[in-house]
């Protein structure tokens, strides 16, 4: 199954209110609309959103007037801060105010006039323990087994982290066996892809790359990407560590084990 986009569509009693409220506070534009129905979109990696009015024939007779329980509408945003006092300064209805969890996900959230609960989410950046033994001279990160991630596509080893003396950036290697192909998926902060060896094939934002051994390749933060091997090829890949990733089709973020 090869997913190219994703829509949530949300049943509700108003459209035209949960429509002016994803426009005005989300930046959602209507890409079609009609009587109690209508299609929003945004141009980066957020989720189309379609939404139906209650009751509609378009919807099977057992799913017309059936909404939601316990959905949450989740973006993931850079600077949390500064939306929510522009989302609080524009009157938006903030529903709870913003928190920190203990794993480091920061996030606030809204409730729209037909009651759909939108969450803006941001991962905080890791504080790494003082060690009062430590002094501010650069020391050397020797890879272990610990270190070492094997997913069905690609070996990845874990270099700069959080939890290996990085504060700021993590990085890591990346070794894929001929015909390898990862999945379609985007993460929250650019990386930066320095191919040592073969060549890679990427897919992002509707264009594809070939990478070859020497070449760096940026991948902005947000767009959907898969990454391919033709020949065996390893690269080194350098990230602010604080990102993670999500997989079109399926709700949350994942963590990245080797950047943390």
């Amino acid at each position: 199954m090869n997913v190219s986009a994703s829509t949530l569509s949300l049943t509700v009693a108003d459209v035209d209110t949960s429509r002016d409220f994803l426009c005005t506070h989300l930046g959602y534009a209507v890409a079609m609309a009609d009587d109690g129905f209508a299609s929003l979109t945004r141009e980066d990696a957020a989720v189309d959103i379609v939404l139906l009015r209650r009751g509609t024939e378009v919807l099977p007779a057992e799913q017309r007037n059936r909404e939601a329980g316990g959905l949450i509408l989740a973006l993931t945003v850079a600077d949390l801060d500064a939306e929510e006092a522009r989302l609080r300064a524009a009157g938006a209805p903030i529903t709870m105010p913003l928190r920190e969890e203990p794993w480091g996900e920061r996030l606030f959230q809204m409730t729209d006039p037909n009651g759909v609960v939108v969450q803006l989410v941001e991962w905080a950046v890791p504080d790494r323990p003082a060690d009062p033994d430590e002094d501010t001279a650069p020391h050397v990160i020797t890879p272990t087994a610990e270190s070492v991630t094997v997913s069905p596509n690609a070996t990845m080893t874990g270099l700069a982290a959080p939890s290996r003396g990085s504060a700021e950036l993590s990085t890591w290697t990346v070794a894929m066996e001929a015909g390898a192909t990862g999945p379609e998926h985007s993460v929250t902060r650019e990386q930066v892809w320095t191919v040592t060896v073969g060549a890679l094939v990427v897919t992002c934002g509707g264009h594809t790359h070939k990478v070859l051994a020497g070449q760096t390749l940026i991948l902005p933060p947000g767009l959907v990407r898969r990454i391919h091997a033709p020949e065996r090829a390893e690269a080194h890949v350098a990230m602010r560590c604080d990102g993670v990733a999500s997989v079109p089709g399926t709700e949350g973020t994942r963590e990245l084990p080797w950047a943390r």
